[in-house]
């Protein structure tokens, strides 16, 4: 009998093929690295994808038939090749990512208008006046609001250098922590950026970005259903979706794919509840007085629909739009008829949040191939 060592093994097993690939066992990464040779007897083992790969037996009894003929038919190889399958992890959670943020809600909306980055500013106050470290990222990268919002249209972020890494440092304000795409460039300028660029700025803004310990990381994102949303997903585990919406039909019907999109097979984010914009108009001279401009209650109506939670219902008065244009979020006078709203807006979220959390699983980050559809 000729001298055996590894070589002769996997020269004879390059000459079986795998079914329909056209590749041999050796290209393939299928021979495991554990051949031993005792005196004629030979054995190694074989790595399957899967334990019902239908080709299982035909390739072990191919393997012994190659080994035989193309070293020694008096080789001792009957029986002595195992059968393991390949050990598949799932992708590990980037622990280093946000690691003191506990609970991470993004506030939604299926179309533009609806008040979406009012809310979105506004609960951050909310949620601070109750004593929560907040953080707020502006993810609308084609049209960030939020540094208006906040009078800090002019602020930008400093880099600090912390263990060796250069890290942005959020803007403070009502002491929440701010980030906006729109702090690192021109106001007047419009942003015309394609998908990939936009959703590389969204990741900078989350991983290079010194957050530090947070109860709530609020992020507002674009209107509609885009490769933002996506790209936040594939990010973080976020805790749950706040949809907003106002009344009237034309924005109820975006609202419900808004629902659709977090809450389908693919990206499953726990909806926490729906947010009810301009639910009525109140005169500031008549604050008992309801005018149902946009129609009554078809926030209300949806969540009943959809059997998720109704978490507001934001009236609309003529402070909002001031304190927005002056940087003075309305949610800060507490004792307003809007201050109240996004008071009982805060309480209603934080209460859905610990259910979810007390109830579901935590969420993990979504991997999804395909884009989401429009």
């Amino acid at each position: 009998m000729i001298k055996l060592y590894p070589k002769l093994i996997t020269d004879a097993l390059e000459k079986v093929r795998y079914p329909g690939t056209g590749k041999n066992l050796v290209e393939m990464g299928m021979v495991e690295d554990d051949i031993r040779i005792e005196s004629n007897r030979v054995s190694f083992s074989i790595l399957f994808e899967k334990p019902n790969d239908p080709f299982i037996k035909s390739i072990v009894k191919a393997a012994e038939t190659a080994i035989l003929t193309y070293i020694d038919d008096g080789i001792d190889i009957k029986g002595n090749i195992q059968v393991k399958i390949k050990q598949t992890h799932p992708p590990e959670e980037p622990s280093h990512l946000l690691p003191d943020v506990k609970n991470i809600v993004a506030i939604a909306s299926g179309k533009g208008g609806v008040g979406k980055s009012t809310v979105a500013a506004n609960l951050a106050v909310a949620l601070a006046q109750l004593g929560y470290k907040v953080g707020l990222l502006d993810a609308d990268i084609y049209g960030p609001s939020v540094p208006k919002m906040f009078d800090e249209e002019e602020a930008r972020p400093v880099l600090e250098k912390i263990d060796e890494k250069d890290w942005i440092i959020p803007v403070e304000k009502y002491g929440i922590k701010i980030l906006s795409i729109g702090f690192f460039v021109n106001k007047k300028d419009a942003l015309v950026w394609r998908g990939t660029m936009a959703s590389n700025a969204l990741r900078q803004l989350i991983s290079d970005a010194r957050w530090g310990e947070l109860d709530y990381f609020l992020i507002d994102l674009p209107p509609g259903t885009s490769d933002i949303h996506l790209t936040l997903v594939q990010t973080l585990a976020v805790t749950g979706v706040i949809v907003v919406t106002t009344p009237q039909e034309v924005a109820l019907a975006d609202a419900r794919k808004g629902v659709d999109m977090f809450a389908g097979e693919k990206i499953n984010v726990p909806v926490l509840g729906i947010v009810e914009n301009m639910a009525w108009f109140t005169p500031a001279e008549l604050p008992d007085n309801k005018y149902y401009l946009f129609g009554k209650e078809g926030g209300k109506r949806l969540a009943e629909e959809l059997r998720i939670p109704l978490l507001g219902q934001i009236p609309i008065v003529q402070s909002i739009c001031e304190g927005g244009d002056a940087g003075k979020p309305v949610a800060l006078d507490e004792n307003s008829i809007t201050g109240f709203a996004f008071q009982k807006l805060a309480h209603q979220m934080v209460e859905q949040v610990d259910f979810r959390n007390t109830h579901y699983e935590a969420t993990r980050r979504v991997m999804v191939g395909n884009k989401l559809r429009h």
